[in-house]
């Protein structure tokens, strides 16, 4: 289980984009509602179905993005700026992460960020899969010095043994079911 009690880093296992794009597309939307700003870090085939989910939610994503309360960035982008040697460069992580969830905060440091990433995902079908553990690792290191509720995904078909994603569960506080509900890895 992740390091940190309070925080909240959740792991969906999904077998198809369109139930993920919706458990994606209710956890952000249900932080913009509350007025808590959203990362999504994704492929621009998964960030256009979670924009048309929170659409379907009636929030105007345009608006939140042009405000900064809702931030979208590529997930093969943001790794080139801190992937090092086929590993998560911990120094350029922490910079680039911070700065990101910086500028979305303006002022308000003690609402947290609602962040969604699969650079994870991305990593694992690389064939990269200390990489993936290791950055999750690095998100949880990020938790001592930000405030963020970060849910990441994992296609279940890069998956052929059931040890790693008991790894993958270590590095997690919860789980997040085919309903969306989610639960604490014990």
């Amino acid at each position: 289980m992740s390091e940190h009690p309070g925080h909240f880093h959740a792991v969906r296992f999904y077998n198809d984009s369109d139930s993920l794009c919706r458990i994606v597309g209710e956890f952000v939307g249900a932080g913009l509602e509350h007025g808590e700003p959203a990362l999504l870090i994704a492929t621009p085939e998964h960030a256009a179905r979670i924009d048309d989910c929170l659409r379907a939610r009636g929030l105007d994503v345009d608006a939140l993005k042009q405000g900064g309360e809702y931030v979208t960035v590529d997930a093969r982008d943001m790794l080139s700026t801190f992937m090092r040697d086929a590993m998560p460069n911990p120094g350029s992580f922490r910079r680039n992460l911070s700065e990101v969830i910086k500028q979305m905060l303006r002022g308000r440091e003690q609402t947290p960020v609602r962040a969604y990433g699969e650079m994870v995902d991305l990593l694992w079908k690389d064939g990269l899969e200390a990489a993936a553990i290791r950055l999750e690792t690095l998100w949880n290191q990020l938790a001592n010095t930000h405030d963020f509720k970060l849910l990441c995904a994992y296609s279940m078909g890069n998956f052929y043994k059931g040890a790693a994603i008991e790894a993958i569960k270590g590095q997690h506080s919860h789980l997040v079911t085919d309903t969306g509900e989610h639960t604490a890895i014990q």
